[in-house]
């Protein structure tokens, strides 16, 4: 009886855990494993660009790479895991309304991240975000859809609800995408909103000015000290008491790790993601890893832990496949190592910022870095084509896709 290696999720991590683990096997010559993936559908949905327009167009088919490399694909959701007994309940999407088990023999729970959204009055009901490909299409249709309302100061302003990196990214477009839709010598505000007292908290003082610089003369402005206390049809209220009309507000404000790491019975930190070993096991646990934005993983020796990145993302799928296929097997792990990390932040038409190290040391600005951030974008994250021996070669784990 064959036995079986369970991946939930088909996103950057899910999607290099199949191929690693795929890899592995075949290196091995082992064809009595099974390597099943399951997700509602089957296509890798680039989640870092859905600050840009076209968010529909923002999905990539995996099932002739799956088909390549010898990856069963399983469509539906994963609604409860039962790690004592080895198996995860599966439910079917759309109008599949079916219930099913899987047994597995090892996991790989690769279930990325949901936004954040706290308890804030009128903010489910009224604010948009970029989160989720069909969560950005309701974006870009409610932005179309302002050319049809009367001119007035709310209608031209978008209020963006966190200065973080997708806070900035988004905030960045907004100006020219306002215009276009609007006219283009129409008066138009974008206002970010944030709690902390800097523009971009996470990404420390080495890129701000540049940031500060890009966003000036794109025409974007900030309030700081004072997050956003309630949100209604017509704009926001800030903590602080101010009010703020606006037809478009855009909640960017933090994220949290699928839901499904609860059903896990293991240490989880802030932000619901799965303490690992440096194999990306789960601290306690035997057979089940965990990856991706569900891993709370160290990148290295001096204290650095995995972001909820596309950049860490793939390596942390590459690293997972690999061992957990390893650990099953018998055969030698490859301890995840990133020590390596860079950040590529879009400036929209101004351009970007590329900067390298923890400490985020500027490397390349405007059209220079907008040129790298287009290449990331548009390739570097993209999956393989269905060819097996490209696919394979690609999955890794001691490749480190950094510019």
């Amino acid at each position: 009886m064959s036995q079986r290696i369970l991946v939930i999720g088909a996103g950057f991590a899910g999607m290099w855990s199949a191929l690693a683990s795929a890899r592995l096997l075949d290196q091995v010559g082992r064809t009595d494993v099974e390597i099943t993936l399951v997700a509602p559908e089957p296509e890798l949905h680039v989640r870092p660009r859905l600050y840009e327009q076209n968010p529909l167009g923002m999905k990539a088919p995996l099932q002739e790479i799956f088909k390549a490399v010898g990856v069963q694909f399983v469509q539906g959701k994963v609604q409860n895991i039962d790690v004592a007994r080895q198996e995860v309940n599966v439910i079917g999407v759309g109008a599949d309304t079916s219930h099913h088990t899987i047994r597995y023999d090892r996991l790989v729970l690769a279930a990325g991240s949901r936004l954040f959204c706290p308890p804030i009055a009128g903010l489910k009901e009224h604010a948009f975000n970029v989160d989720q490909i069909a969560d950005a299409a309701v974006l870009e249709t409610h932005l179309h859809s302002l050319a049809e309302r009367p001119a007035s100061v709310a209608r031209n302003t978008v209020v963006v609800a966190g200065a973080g990196f997708t806070g900035i990214e988004t905030a960045a477009e907004m100006p020219a995408r306002l215009r276009e839709v609007l006219g283009a010598d129409e008066a138009v505000t974008v206002i970010m909103v944030e709690r902390n007292a800097e523009v971009g908290p996470d990404l420390g003082p080495g890129p701000r000015p540049v940031i500060i610089e890009a966003l000036t003369e794109l025409g974007v402005t900030w309030k700081l000290g004072s997050g956003v206390a309630a949100v209604d049809a017509t704009g926001v209220t800030l903590e602080n008491g101010e009010r703020i009309d606006a037809g478009t507000v855009i909640w960017t404000a933090g994220a949290r790790a699928s839901e499904l790491t609860q059903q896990i019975p293991a240490e989880r930190d802030n932000f619901g993601r799965l303490h690992v070993d440096r194999n990306l096991k789960v601290k306690g646990l035997d057979g089940v890893f965990a990856t991706g934005d569900c891993a709370y993983a160290a990148t290295d020796d001096d204290g650095n832990y995995a972001k909820m990145s596309c950049q860490h993302a793939m390596n942390l799928g590459r690293s997972a496949g690999h061992n957990v296929a390893a650990d099953l097997l018998g055969e030698p792990s490859i301890p995840y190592s990133q020590p390596k990390y860079v950040t590529c932040l879009d400036l929209g038409p101004w351009g970007a910022v590329y900067t390298e190290g923890w400490e985020r040391e500027v490397k390349l600005v405007g059209a220079e870095a907008k040129a790298l951030k287009t290449k990331i974008n548009t390739e570097w994250i993209y999956p393989p084509s269905a060819d097996r021996a490209e696919a394979l070669a690609l999955a890794d784990p001691r490749r480190i896709v950094v510019a």
